[in-house]
Order: structure tokens, then sequence, then C-alpha cells
């Protein structure tokens, strides 16, 4: 609980505008990605570094808890504040501070929006290639937090991979500064990617220096059809014995297949059991003999159909399919649970078996889409909370299906982070040990406890 003293200090801070105490203001900040609801005891937004610092200088030696926050768009509640506290959004810092084209990195503040981000530097022929779906709400500072992904993983890779230097506040209110603008360097410890992915809890990130590419020459779309999921998963694997690594390679199962159907301006076959969404980017020759292999691959491996955008236009419509999927799954049930699982690519006809098995041992639809090309798979637990029975099925089938993904090599989360929604479960992968030499870091970084609490670690 923040006292009043606190209130009216921090208000001195940063300005009676920046500070909001009133039950309905702080709604929106009581939620995100996950629906689950958990208010604040107020919200603060600080507008440079040296604000930050003096907010956690006071909030280390008065006790209360600090959150800090992008766009609320997290999907493992990485964002809420489980026991109140005073939550810190950045979104006030939304500068970008330099694209340095001749270096190719760039200097952003945490509050820039990612889509925002892209446009400006693609204006300038470069490339920003993580793409996070939430990408034209979510901002790069919570893009770093929770080392988003995308689905230009599977050829440029994740957040963490472009991010070589940050500023930071500890939450003893110490600035420092991690990383470099130069490609190498291994001065010590690395910091910089300690930080990235620690959703929130070891300090509070006010800049981030980028790592940028040349924009790519052109860029292809195509779409097939498979009449299972066995033959679209031995495509995927052909074409990366292509020696093609595909800028995105998208799957979707059946169950969302037949949900999407009715919306599509584009046929989708009646015996269809599975889809691949793949597109190719580089110069306009690498690119034209990309395409002519990946069809020859669909085409071997079993495709009902396959089709190749040769405009803007064709590829929007080969693209409505995968943004068709999320809200049409609704229709199945009321409310949805999701997991973003990763397997090796060779087992995803073993995942969407297990998939199946599980639905009908929980009688809960299991719609899987994701991507394929990396193996992580966003596994949408429908269900209808109101129904007890459907509510009570829901931990327990998680639990299993992480238990099956662990038992495939795979990890529980690959893009969505730990958070609140499974901490209860990463002990499943982390032995103890490692999650003690956590918690020791954790302190190292946070010894009175005060950022972020109640997150990541099991309780």
């Amino acid at each position: 609980m923040i006292e009043r003293e606190d209130i009216e200090t921090l208000t001195g801070m940063v300005g009676p505008g920046s500070l909001i105490t009133g039950r309905n203001e702080l709604e929106q900040y009581s939620t995100d990605g996950t629906k689950l609801v958990f208010p604040p005891d107020a919200v603060v937004f600080p507008n440079s570094t040296q604000e930050t610092a003096a907010i956690l200088r006071l909030a280390s030696a008065r006790g209360f808890p600090v959150i800090p926050r992008g766009a609320g768009t997290g999907m493992s509640g990485g964002s809420l504040p489980v026991n109140g506290g005073l939550v810190m959004s950045l979104e006030h810092m939304k500068r970008i501070l330099v694209i340095d084209r001749e270096n190719l990195i760039a200097k952003v503040e945490p509050g820039v929006i990612t889509g925002d981000f892209q446009e400006a530097v693609e204006e300038l022929g470069l490339f920003y290639p993580p793409d996070p779906a939430s990408l034209h709400m979510s901002t790069i500072g919570g893009n770093v937090a929770e080392c988003a992904g995308g689905l230009r993983a599977v050829k440029y890779g994740v957040t963490r991979d472009y991010v070589i230097g940050l500023t930071v506040v500890l939450p003893t209110g110490e600035v420092i500064r991690t990383g470099r603008e130069t490609m190498k360097g291994v001065a010590g410890y690395d910091l910089t990617h300690l930080i990235v992915g620690s959703e929130g809890t070891l300090a509070v990130i006010t800049s981030i220096t980028l790592r940028l590419l040349p924009r790519p020459e052109t860029q292809r779309t195509m779409l097939a059809f498979f009449p299972d999921v066995s033959a679209a998963a031995l495509t995927v694997s052909n074409i990366i014995h292509l020696r093609i690594i595909p800028t995105i390679l998208e799957f979707m199962d059946r169950v969302c297949l037949d949900c999407i159907r009715e919306h599509m301006v584009i046929s989708i076959p009646g015996n269809a059991r599975a889809m691949l969404l793949m597109e190719v980017d580089g110069d306009s020759f690498t690119v034209e003999q990309e395409s002519r292999k990946i069809q020859r691959a669909c085409e071997n491996g079993g495709a009902i159909s396959f089709e190749a955008a040769s405009t803007p236009e064709q590829a929007e419509r080969l693209w409505q399919a995968r943004r068709e999927i999320s809200p049409s799954l609704y229709k199945l049930r009321p409310h949805k649970t999701s997991e973003d699982i990763v397997v090796p690519r060779s087992r995803l006809p073993e995942l969407i078996a297990k998939l199946e098995e599980l639905s009908s041992k929980y009688h809960l639809p299991l719609p899987a889409f994701g991507h394929a090309g990396d193996g992580n798979i966003h596994v949408n637990i429908m269900h209808d909370k109101n129904n007890p029975r459907e509510r009570e099925n829901v931990a327990p089938l998680v639990r299993e299906l992480f238990d099956r993904v662990l038992h495939m090599d795979g990890t529980i989360t690959g893009e969505h982070g730990i958070g609140i929604t499974k901490a209860p479960y990463l002990e499943m992968e982390i032995p103890r040990p490692g999650l003690e030499l956590m918690r020791r870091i954790k302190r190292a970084f946070d010894p009175k406890g005060i950022l972020n609490p109640g997150k990541i670690f099991p309780t």
C-alpha cells in the first residue's frame, strides 16, 4: 500500500499530470492480455531516466512495489500489480532518439510502438525484423522485457538478437549502461542479455540501442493446404533441407481452418486438414528461385492446393487466413487460455496428435496455429468459465500438455514469458538449483524485492 505522503512526494517529482490515483483511471492499468485484474494503488508516468531513478529511490526507501509496464499486451501477466503498489508506465517515454544509417543502429525510448519504429526505419531503407502479433500496440520496451518473437523469427531471430545496449535504472535508483554501440564487445558479463527477457524484475529500461539490417528488396507470400498435419510438417522439413530459410513459415490445424472457413475470400478445400503460410524475401532473383523450390516442395509433399501472390493485394488476401484465426476461435467457446509451447520441428505431428488426445480427454477444443518454422505453436484452450467442469479442466490439461512438451525436448513458453500464469509450472522445466540461482540474481539486483514482485518464481 502506498501512503498518502508517498503520493504527494511522487506528484512533486513528476507533476500532477503524470500521476493518477482515481479508481476509474486505474482500470486500464489493472489488466493486460490475460484479462486478469489486479488494481494498483497509483500509476506514474516518468518522462526521463532521472525521474525513473528518483521514483525507484523513493520506492526502495519506503518499501512499496513498483511494476514496470509497456502497453499491457502481455499474455502471461508480467505487468500486473499482483500485490498492489505503483505501476510505472513508460508510455510517455516514446522518442526515437537516433537512427544511424551508417552504423546500422538505432536508439529508442521504451515507449516507442514497435510498428511505428519499423515504419520509421523502413522509410530510410532499413529493417527491424522482430514482429510480434501485437506490433501495432506493443512497445519496444515491453518487447525487450519479454524477449518478444514473432512471425519472422524463423529467419531473423527474436528481440534479443537485435538489442546491443541498454540504459537501465536498478531498483535502488542507480543508473547503469549495459552493452555497447558496436557489433562486437566482450568486456565483462553480458548484462544486456540478462536483462532482456527478465520481465521487469531486474531493472527498468529507459533507452534501448538496436541493431538494424538493410531492408530486403522484395518478398513473396505463398499459401498451401494439406490433407493432414504430417504432410504439412514433412513439407516444412523438406523446405529447410533445400537450404531455404523462409522469412515466415506459419501453420494452422484443422480446428482453426474450420473456424475461419466461412470468413475467407479465398477457397479452403473441404478435405484440408492443415495449412502453411510462407513468405520469402531478398533480391528479386533469389525470391523467384526460392518461391519455385517451395512450390515444388509443397506439391511433392502432397499439397491439395498452392497459391503464390504476385501483387501486394494478392498477398493481403493470403494473409487474411492468419489474421482471422484469433477472433474466429471464440465461436468454439467464450473464453480462451493461450499457451505458446515450442517443440522441435520434426515433432509437430506428435504434438498435434497429443492435442487431439487431450481435447478428447478433457472435452475441450484445442485449436493450434503458429510458427511451424521454429516449432513455436500457439495452443488455445477454449472453454466456458461459467461451466464448472470446463473451468476446472483447464489447469490439469495445461500441466499434462507441458509435461508432454518437455518430454519432446521442448519448452513451455517460446515468447510470452512466465509472469504469473506460467510460474506454477516453471519448476517442471528448470530444476530447483537453476531456480535458486535465478533468485540469487534477483536479490543482487533488487535486495528489497520491490521491483515487479510475484513474477516468474513459483510461490
